[in-house]
Parts: structure tokens; sequence; C-alpha cells
């Protein structure tokens, strides 16, 4: 029996929740302490919301210690024969503190992918531009470090670059959707379910991801933190890497296709206005959030949130 046809054994399972409850657990400890103890204050990490109010991006920190947690905890119960989750950890880490890095120093006025590159060309290096090589490098280590646990099948170098590469797209485009409340934590579940559902092996990816964001969407929802850079890119990248160790070549190629083409399509269209102009996805976007009012001001991009 193959390792992808291979049912999984009882603490393989029992992993599976462990994970998620260790780090919802984790999540939700570190949203409430966090402000007391992050260096420099909890002021730093204030920001603009799209309804021009206060709020904070120390979510973004809370989710990747959720996401570090969870993996570990799951990777302690599965046992010697569970998969290893250093993959996972490397792009965790790495997206999030490139995020972190983007979050607390990046520039507002430069947008988007071609906007960064476009300042790299005229010789401004940008903190846009230092996340995307920072992103591309831990999504390649953990593509690396993925074939490195393979023993029944070799990777070759392009495959591994694509995964990189796949990796480091999933960061960036989990961040696009971080521009209205819940968003990108509903799309994180969403995909998460999915993927638990596609394949029969463990998938502690997904359920790390699952109990970060059900932990952490009630303050997303109400508009008193937001993911940011740090948290959206930590979320995305870790389910591409379980994606990379479950999905065949075949998959994980169409796969950084629609993720390729995805990106290339927000530079020109809106993904909000995509959203609302579509019943069914307008009313899952709209689910727990709060309403809108008529005479709202016109929406804006969260500042620090949705931009690389």
């Amino acid at each position: 029996m193959s390792d992808a046809t291979r049912p999984p054994s009882i603490r393989g399972t029992a992993a599976m929740p462990t994970a998620g409850y260790v780090a919802a657990a984790t999540a939700s400890r570190l949203m409430a302490r966090l402000p007391g103890l992050i260096p420099g204050g909890a002021s730093r990490w204030e920001r603009t919301n799209h309804r021009g109010e206060t709020v904070t991006l120390l979510e973004g920190p809370a989710a990747v210690g959720g996401l570090v947690a969870g993996l570990a905890s799951g990777r302690l119960i599965s046992g010697p024969q569970g998969d290893s989750v250093l993959p996972a950890l490397i792009a965790t880490t790495g997206s999030g503190m490139a995020g972190g890095l983007d979050d607390l120093l990046g520039a507002t006025n430069t947008k988007g992918l071609r906007g960064h590159l476009k300042a790299l060309l005229r010789g401004d290096v940008t903190t846009g531009s230092l996340k995307i090589a920072a992103i591309g490098a831990s999504g390649l280590a953990a593509a690396v470090a993925v074939a490195n646990d393979r023993v029944a099948t070799k990777t070759g170098w392009l495959q591994m670059s694509l995964d990189g590469a796949f990796i480091a797209g999933s960061a960036n485009l989990m961040n696009l959707f971080d521009l209205r409340p819940g968003r990108a934590l509903k799309v994180a579940m969403l995909a998460a379910g999915v993927s638990s559902l596609t394949t029969r092996q463990v998938a502690l990816e997904a359920a790390a991801v699952s109990g970060t964001a059900a932990s952490l969407l009630p303050d997303d929802l109400a508009e008193r933190a937001m993911l940011g850079d740090t948290g959206a890119n930590a979320l995305g990248a870790v389910l591409a890497v379980g994606a990379v160790r479950r999905w065949s070549p075949r998959g994980r190629r169409v796969a950084l296709g629609a993720v390729t083409a995805a990106t290339l399509a927000s530079e020109r269209v809106s993904f909000t206005k995509v959203i609302a102009d579509t019943p069914g996805l307008r009313h899952l976007d709209q689910w727990g959030r709060r309403p809108t009012p008529t005479t709202a001001t016109p929406a804006t991009t969260p500042s620090g949130a949705g931009d690389l």
C-alpha cells in the first residue's frame, strides 16, 4: 500500500484534533497576552481598517504562534511514524517574519506585485520587494524539506523550484484576501476543509490552520483585529506546504498556475468587487460581519494589509 492510500494510524488520527485544539488555544492566549508583551508597545501594531477605525495587527503574530504550537503538538502525538512538520514550520516562520517586516516598516504608497517590481527596477528597494525575496526563499526551503522527507520518490530541482513558488505564491494570495473582516480566515478554513477531504493522510497543516483561524475569527469579524501580512502569509504558506506534501506533481503545477493567474488578475480586478457582485460569495463574505451603514464612507484598502 502506498503512502498516498495508507489510512492514518490511531495516533495519527488523534494528532489532527490535538493540533487544531492546541493551535486554537495558543492563538487565543496570544491575542490576550501580546498587547502587554510585544516589544515597542502594542501601538506600533495599530492600523486603520476599511471603516477608518483603529484595529490591531497583533492577530498576525498570534496566528503564527498558533500554527507553530499546533504543528508541534500534532507531530508529538503522531509519533515517529508521522510526517515531519519541519517544512510547515519553515514556511510559517519565514513567511510570517517577512510579513511582519512589511507590517511594521512597509510604506503604503507602493502596492501590488507590479508596483514593487517597478520600484525595484528604478533602484528603489521597498520592504515589499524584500518580502517577496524572503517569502520566496522560505518557500523554496520548505519545498526542499518536503522533498528530503520523501523516500519512495525523488523530486528534481525543477519541481522543487515550482513547489517553492507555489508555497510563496499561496502566502501572497492569502494576503490579497485580507481586505475585509474575516475574509482571509474564511478562505483559509475552507481551503483547509477541502484539503482534509481530498486525502486520507493525516493533514496536520490543515488541522493547525483550521484551529488557528476558528480561534481568531471572532475578533476579526468584530473588527478589533486583523491578520495583516504576518498572519495571512503564514496561513497561506502552511496550506500550500500540505498540498505539496500530498498532491501529485501535476496537481501542484496546476495549483501553481491557478495561484499565478489569480495574483496577476488582482493587479487589474478587485477581489472585493467580484465578491460583492457574486451572490453566493457575497453572502459568505458578509456572514458574521458588522453591517455596513449606507452612509459609510467609500471603502478603502486597510493600511498594512492586502499589499505585498
